[in-house]
């Protein structure tokens, strides 16, 4: 990964020193901020917690998890802080003495993080103490998932590692090729019916068999195209989205897919390029490309249901409901807000305040769901 960036850092290089050169480079600026004039949204904090340093200068994939026992978060010091979800006081903190930069996840009575280090740490729920540590091949850029009996970790040189919840010993590993320059980041993995479905830099998805790691199938979601590089990224980055129909995934090399689990056929396509994910809400799957563009495509057909533009935005899956709590992460301050309203999803919230299921703003509200999100911002 050394290598990778050394190589972006010499193209953005010669891209700015062309542009010094030609005096005329177009840059794309961002969209305007559009003024709500009479907002859907009205919140209030309800209270305000220390949450440690968040992800420092580091990228990462630092989490929020709120849950009805506790609000769980991470920082890139190596603290897991568990927070009461309803005075923002804390329940336990624990020092892991590493640089924690996925997670944390959870799993029954365990919460996972995994480091700049190659560790993946198991911590109880109930304590923060430390139940287990495991080392891997590289950095681990994606939170671990566990099904309840292996826990899938994904490391930044392309290894994937099953490993034992009990006692993190690993139970079997695979490697993928990496591309020389790829985007910084992992999916995390998707679980479906003792199935693990991963996206992958080479622009593929993978399917392997939780309980030996064995590849049930891989498909291609996009090809390297053009004459760079950077023109060649195809990075499957973002969240997966895994339901009865097939998952879904959205590739940097242009391409949005509905896949078959059993299989690993197609069910369709659409030229889409982005990589902050995709979510699913009923019959439609929204993502957004690399313009800002939002789009909803029917979940069976792919056809384009409504598109609009906004700022880029990254998606999360779940719904806030009237009244629900949105966790939201600024710098090391962890925040929760009281929401009054009929549901809407986050990225809604954050940049229009509302929209209804045509993708028009201020139209019908959609339907009420007793979920809550999480958000970070770091």
């Amino acid at each position: 990964m050394m290598r990778s960036h050394a190589g972006l850092l010499v193209l953005l290089a010669a891209g700015l020193a062309l542009s010094a050169c030609s005096g005329k480079a177009k840059v794309r600026e961002p969209a305007e901020l559009i003024k709500i004039e009479n907002p859907q949204v009205q919140s209030k904090a309800v209270w305000s917690a220390r949450a440690g340093k968040g992800g420092g200068k580091n990228y990462s994939a630092l989490t929020v998890v709120p849950q009805p026992d506790a609000v769980f978060t991470a920082d890139i010091k190596g603290r897991v802080f568990a927070l009461d979800p309803t005075t923002g006081k804390s329940i336990w903190t624990t020092d892991t003495e590493s640089r924690i930069v996925a997670g944390p996840s959870l799993s029954g009575g365990n919460v996972y993080v995994g480091t700049l280090d190659a560790e993946v740490i198991a911590l109880s729920r109930a304590d923060g103490k430390e139940i287990w540590r495991s080392t891997v091949n590289s950095e681990v850029l994606a939170p671990p998932v566990s099904d309840g009996n292996v826990v899938i970790v994904r490391s930044v040189d392309g290894s994937i590692a099953g490993l034992s919840e009990i006692d993190g010993e690993q139970l079997w590993s695979l490697d993928r090729k990496v591309p020389s320059l790829t985007l910084r980041g992992l999916a995390e993995p998707v679980l479906f019916a003792g199935v693990a479905v991963i996206g992958l830099d080479n622009g593929r998805l993978l399917a392997v068999r939780m309980e030996d790691g064995q590849p049930i199938w891989e498909q291609v979601i996009a090809v390297p195209g053009g004459r760079t590089e950077l023109e060649r990224l195809t990075d499957v980055d973002g969240q997966l989205v895994v339901s009865p129909n097939g998952v879904f995934a959205i590739s940097y090399g242009a391409e949005l897919a509905s896949i078959r689990v059993v299989d690993g056929e197609v069910n369709w396509r659409r030229s889409i390029k982005g990589n902050t994910g995709v979510t699913l809400h009923e019959d439609l799957i929204i993502s957004s490309d690399e313009a800002g563009v939002v789009w909803a495509l029917d979940a069976e057909t792919g056809a384009a249901a409504w598109k609009l533009g906004l700022a880029a935005l990254w998606l999360f899956p779940g719904y806030i409901a009237a009244e629900a709590l949105l966790f939201v992460t600024l710098g090391p301050r962890l925040r929760r807000r009281s929401v009054e309203l009929d549901a809407i999803t986050l990225p809604e919230v954050l940049e229009r305040g509302a929209l209804g299921p045509d993708g028009r703003p201020g139209s019908s509200r959609l339907p009420v769901r007793p979920v809550a999100a999480a958000l970070t911002v770091l």
